[in-house]
């Protein structure tokens, strides 16, 4: 289980430094063109995701640098990214891109479950050395 564990969180760390990688490697047209989307999902409430943030070039570089400083898991799928982009913000998802999204969302939520669960034990074993 703890293999499986660590397995998902260097998976997720090679991940972001592809990601960041390729971030420092685009030329300036394709920074450009660089298109970043913002999704916000309340698991409580009973609404759809909805667009929180949408830009290219500049605006599309800051938004990935909030999400890279606040350590929210990001996705590269430049389709998705793509029909995402058409939507207003503050609008929600429609129904025949919840499958997609919906599918992200529990990979992030697992990440999620996974990281706090590494962070329990971490804390167990600080005090059990002490």
């Amino acid at each position: 289980m703890i293999q499986r564990k660590d397995q998902i969180i260097k998976k997720r760390k090679e991940l972001e430094k592809k990601l960041k990688s390729r971030m420092e490697d685009l030329s300036s047209k394709d920074k450009e063109n660089l298109q970043a989307i913002a999704i916000k999902y309340d698991k409580d409430s009973k609404k759809a995701p909805t667009i929180v943030a949408s830009g290219r070039g500049k605006i599309a570089k800051q938004i990935v640098t909030l999400a890279e400083e606040n350590q929210i898991p990001m996705l590269e799928d430049p389709k998705l990214s793509k029909l995402l982009s058409s939507l207003k913000i503050k609008s929600e998802i429609p129904a025949n891109l919840f499958k997609v999204v919906a599918e992200i969302l529990a990979f992030i939520f697992y990440l999620e479950k996974m990281a706090s669960k590494r962070s329990s034990l971490r804390s167990k074993f600080k005090r059990i050395k002490k």
